[in-house]
């Protein structure tokens, strides 16, 4: 679908077209390709796509074409002009698996709308420079991708890996050592000036605007290049060494055939990373055998005869089924049907991720254990005994089966787990659209 960028903004069509002549295959005139036309309307489908949360300014990506009918031809002016300032993200506080916080900085929908357009000009320029190592926020790239290659590393020998986990890395990027790496790309200044301004443009919580000297909050469509950017001088770093690793995004695991050799390059990534004012976390960083760890949710294991084997990592499997008490919860208020209806889009999006895992019985477990907690979902909302008589009656069960749940209406999950399966069948659950996660 064409966004009618031009056609809503009558007042700004001429000011859209004038200077996008000549386009320059440099980087000095890259405010111009910013602002041009395509590229604006790429912006903005991609933004209402996204959707998300409003920032600081209560504005949703519903309302950002009408304001920006109005007001684009001076926002369009302000950043030729290298003038325009943006907002203070919202700070917001994601709760951590383990325990502490994930700090996310929720830009504006004007600001994810101009990021984006920025980020359109940028990465097509960056990306092809980027390590083959590389795999996270990258176009054409995946998780599995990476795991696929840390595979290969694994099968070729390599038994150990150096896991490396970067403090805070997000809270911890220093302004002045990215723009400097970004100052050597970049012949615009005026694209510079935006960059350090989204940097520092501070965060608003409770009311008061903090103001941000490091750190690339997560939240913004720039914050993955930007990250990219940064960490490239390792990566080429350990090329030139001909080390067998990946990264994802601030997640790199690299492979080797000894502690001994793992040693030094744990020695060394730890210089790499210092100079670049980052610092790894030291109690989640090691060296060790591959299938005592995990990378990106996946782990490693011997299936018969010793082949190589993908599994879901412990910790992700334990946030998953921790997600699904969540929805399944007896005192949300929600019925059965929105249950599953949250369900779906969560366990779709899940099974898509893990599906390089290689553990059907793992998935069987899981699938029946998910059906348990709505069978058990059921009882709760059908409350009293009576109620429950005429639910289970209703749904074809037999007066003595009927009869037995209801007198033990308390008895919520071992009545899920063993008797009313035969009611609440799993064809059931599949009309409802429940997925499979071992289909």
């Amino acid at each position: 679908m064409t966004v009618p960028l031009e056609g809503a903004m009558p007042q700004g069509e001429e000011a859209l077209t004038a200077g996008d002549g000549g386009m320059r295959s440099g980087t000095s005139r890259l405010m111009e390709e910013v602002v041009d036309r395509e590229n604006l309307q790429a912006a903005l489908r991609r933004v209402r796509q996204n959707k998300g949360s409003p920032g600081i300014d209560g504005m949703t990506t519903e309302e950002l074409l009408p304001y920006l009918r109005v007001h684009w031809p001076r926002l369009r002016e302000e950043l030729l002009a290298g003038m325009y300032q943006p907002a203070p993200v919202k700070r917001q506080e994601i709760p951590k698996k383990g325990g502490g916080v994930r700090q996310l900085g929720i830009p504006t929908v004007l600001d994810r709308f101009i990021q984006q357009a920025v980020l359109q000009v940028l990465q097509p320029r960056f990306d092809p420079t980027f390590s083959e190592h590389s795999y996270g926020f990258r176009p054409g790239r995946s998780a599995q991708q990476a795991l696929a290659k840390a595979q290969r590393y694994v099968e070729e020998g390599r038994r150990y890996v150096v896991d490396v986990d970067l403090e805070k890395f997000f809270d911890r990027v220093n302004h002045d050592v990215l723009m400097g790496r970004l100052a050597k790309r970049i012949e615009d200044k005026r694209m510079l000036r935006l960059i350090r301004r989204y940097l520092e443009a501070g965060v608003m919580a409770s009311g008061v605007v903090i103001e941000r000297h490091e750190g690339t909050p997560q939240g913004g469509p720039l914050s993955p290049l930007l990250a990219n950017v940064l960490l490239d001088e390792v990566d080429k770093e350990l090329e030139q060494r001909a080390h067998a690793f990946v990264r994802f995004a601030d997640d790199c695991n690299v492979y080797v055939r000894s502690l001994k050799a793992g040693a030094r390059v744990l020695a060394f990534l730890r210089r790499q990373y210092t100079r670049l004012r980052l610092r790894l976390n030291e109690e989640k960083s090691a060296v060790a055998r591959v299938l005592t760890r995990s990378f990106l949710g996946i782990a490693f294991w011997r299936g018969p005869g010793g082949v190589l084997r993908r599994r879901v990592a412990d910790k992700a499997l334990e946030a998953m089924k921790e997600r699904v008490r969540e929805l399944t919860g007896r005192t949300r208020g929600k019925s059965v049907t929105q249950v599953v209806e949250e369900l779906r889009q969560y366990l779709s999006g899940w099974r898509a991720y893990f599906r390089l895992a290689e553990t059907p019985l793992v998935f069987r477990k899981l699938d029946e254990w998910i059906r348990h907690r709505i069978r058990q979902l059921y009882l709760k909302q059908w409350n009293r005994g009576r109620a429950i008589y005429r639910e289970l009656r209703a749904r074809g069960a037999s007066d003595a089966l009927a009869r037995m749940v209801a007198s033990g209406s308390k008895r919520w999950w071992h009545h899920a787990a063993h008797t009313i399966h035969v009611v609440l069948t799993n064809a059931h659950f599949d009309r409802l659209g429940l997925p499979r996660l071992a289909s």
